[in-house]
């Protein structure tokens, strides 16, 4: 059977746990982007600081020039920075790019859907398609290229809930003072 796989978190917790202007930000972005919890926010801020200390390792010249243009290219694949972006350029991006690249917001902002929890709940469902393949994860980023193949991965149709209306009252009788 083989040795089992070390599994390892994939994001580090905040240093300062209780601090309520982070808190409030958190929150804020939780509800903007329909995340489950906090635990998929910390896992892009993670992937945001290790970008920036692989910049910070070039700049400084710990690591090749290679590196660095291998940190653009990777970036400029997912559409968050150009393809001509400097690593200064690189030092600036923020947890808000990478939610705008996942698939979940993707969907919201094509159209296919008219909320980011029915985004979310598409995705989850296996309702959507990149490049023909379903794609069960709403935090998959998404590639440049792969954004115009987004669809549906059965025919659906969303519809509408309309609140029931309470049927108008009935005309009241005339009174006898009225009827004279």
């Amino acid at each position: 059977m083989g040795d089992p796989k070390r599994i390892r978190k994939k994001y580090e917790t905040p240093s300062h746990m209780w601090d309520s202007s982070r808190i409030q930000r958190e929150h804020a972005l939780r509800d903007k982007y329909g995340l489950a919890n906090l635990r998929e926010l910390w896992i892009l801020a993670s992937e945001i600081r290790r970008i920036r200390k692989n910049v910070r390792e070039v700049l400084s010249g710990k690591a090749s020039e290679e590196v660095g243009k291998d940190i653009i290219a990777r970036l400029s694949r997912y559409n968050m920075v150009k393809s001509d972006a400097t690593l200064d350029n690189l030092l600036v991006l923020d947890v808000e790019t990478l939610l705008e690249r996942r698939l979940q917001t993707v969907v919201l902002r094509k159209g296919l859907a008219r909320s980011m929890r029915q985004a979310r709940q598409l995705v989850s469902h296996g309702l959507i398609s990149v490049n023909g393949r379903r794609i069960t994860s709403p935090g998959h980023l998404v590639l440049a290229s792969e954004e115009q193949r987004i669809s549906y991965y059965k025919p659906i149709k969303l519809e509408v809930v309309q609140e029931q209306k309470a049927p108008a009252p009935a005309p009241a009788a005339p009174s006898a003072e009225q009827a004279n």
